[in-house]
C-alpha cells in the first residue's frame, strides 16, 4: 500500500478490510488467520496499516462483532457507525501483537517462524521452507528442494515436529513427494506366439 507504515516485527497480520457492507459501518474482511474465532472476538484490538494520509493512521480498532454473510466474514468496530466511516477504512490491514497471539494459541507457529527452517527427512536436510501457503482445506509448507518447490501438507502425519530453536522441521513425506517414483516395470507381454510347424507336405 503506497505510503503505508508497516507495524513492527512484534506484530502479526491477521486480516484486511475489503469493502463497506451496508449502511451501519460494517466491513467485509479478508482473513489472514485460520482461526478467526480466536482472533476476532468482541473487544479484540487491532493496529492498522494505512497510508500516512489516512485519518486512521496511528490509531487502533476495537472489534464489537464478527458476523458471516453468505460465507464471508463481516466485521463491526467501535466508533465506525456509518458507511462513510467504513469506506475510509477500506484496504486497511489489521495486525495484532505477537505476544497476544501466542497466549491465545501457544502450540501454533506463524509464517515468520517457519520460513527459513531446514526441512529434515530421516535426519538429512532435503530443503528449506521458503513460505507457507494458506488454503481453505489446509496449510502447505513450501520447501525449496534443489531447483524446485515442493508443497508439503502441514499436518502432523507428514510434519511431526517443528523445532524453531534448532531451526528445523521434521518431515515424513509419502513416497514420491521429494523424488520421482521409478516407473512401473513394463511387464514383457509374453506374446506366446504360436509355434508354426513347418509344412511336411509329402510330394507324391
Amino acid at each position: 500500500m503506497s505510503g503505508a507504515k508497516r507495524p513492527g516485527t512484534t506484530q502479526l497480520r491477521v486480516g484486511r478490510l475489503l469493502k463497506a457492507h451496508g449502511l451501519k459501518g460494517a466491513l467485509k474482511l479478508e482473513l489472514y488467520t485460520d482461526d478467526p474465532a480466536k482472533r476476532f472476538v468482541p473487544g479484540a484490538t487491532f493496529s492498522l496499516q494505512v497510508p500516512t494520509s489516512s485519518p486512521w493512521h496511528g490509531k487502533t480498532l476495537e472489534l464489537t462483532e464478527l458476523r458471516w454473510y453468505n460465507g464471508h466474514p463481516v466485521a463491526f468496530f467501535e466508533g465506525v457507525v456509518d458507511r462513510t466511516a467504513a469506506e475510509s477504512l477500506v484496504k486497511a490491514i489489521l495486525w495484532i501483537d505477537a505476544d497476544v497471539a501466542a497466549d491465545q494459541e501457544p502450540d501454533a507457529w506463524y509464517d515468520h517462524q517457519l520460513v527459513g527452517l531446514r526441512a529434515l527427512r530421516d535426519g538429512v536436510e532435503v530443503g528449506r521452507v521458503v513460505r507457507v501457503d494458506h488454503l481453505p482445506a489446509q496449510d502447505l509448507l513450501v520447501v525449496k528442494a534443489g531447483d524446485r518447490e515442493v508443497l508439503v501438507p502441514f499436518v502432523s502425519a507428514i510434519v511431526p515436529a517443528v523445532d524453531v530453536e534448532a531451526g528445523t522441521v521434521t518431515l515424513t513425506p509419502p513416497a514420491g513427494l521429494f523424488e520421482d517414483l521409478p516407473e512401473e516395470p513394463v511387464e514383457a507381454t509374453a506374446s506366446a506366439e504360436s509355434h508354426v510347424e513347418g509344412d511336411d507336405s509329402a510330394e507324391s
